[in-house]
């Protein structure tokens, strides 16, 4: 990863990420806000959170959505609705498969069968911020993610929740000086 994309992420979590992999999605503001991360620590440690949301903004929109009781309201929709139960079954195995081929990639064992995936799926919800960060890096795919999504609103209307890093300083051509 660009050392400039990483120092953007540290500052929005406010300390260095672990075992960063790829930005999974990019916010409209154009700073990361989902990481990929694997499935492993380079201790060895499992990490089952394979998209991690980053962008401080989206958290505090989805921490008031949490606070306001709309997992135990989406809970509570799983046990009442097969549809959304079969969609969710399938936002789960399609994390599976993604942190599988995430441990592939990094050269690392994958986690055992039966290691949670992330947000409570299958069949329950407990991480908003899990469900979002994979419905944004894999659009389509998580449906309680989309919903809180479109719920949140646009956390990025403000512009980029952290400033760019610092770099060189580019000159337009029409702000050089010749000296005479």
């Amino acid at each position: 990863m660009d050392p400039s994309t990483e120092a953007v992420v540290a500052a929005q979590l406010g300390r260095l990420p672990r075992g960063l992999q790829a930005v999974a999605h990019t916010c409209p503001c154009g700073q990361p806000d989902v990481v990929q991360t694997a499935p492993r620590l380079p201790d060895g440690t499992p990490f089952p959170t394979l998209y991690y949301l980053t962008c401080p903004r989206a958290a505090a929109a989805i921490s008031r959505l949490e606070a306001a009781g709309l997992m135990k309201t989406m809970t509570a929709r799983l046990a009442d609705d097969a549809g959304l139960r079969a969609a969710y079954q399938a936002a789960h195995q399609d994390y599976l498969a993604r942190r599988r081929e995430a441990a592939a990639a990094a050269g690392v064992p994958p986690l055992p069968d039966g290691t949670q995936t992330a947000g409570g799926m299958p069949v329950r919800v407990k991480c908003l911020h899990a469900l979002l960060a994979h419905e944004l890096a894999r659009p389509g795919r998580n449906p309680l993610g989309r919903e809180a999504a479109a719920t949140a609103g646009p956390w990025w209307s403000d512009g980029p929740c952290v400033p760019p890093p610092a770099g060189p300083r580019v000159v337009a051509p029409s702000d050089e000086r010749e000296d005479s």
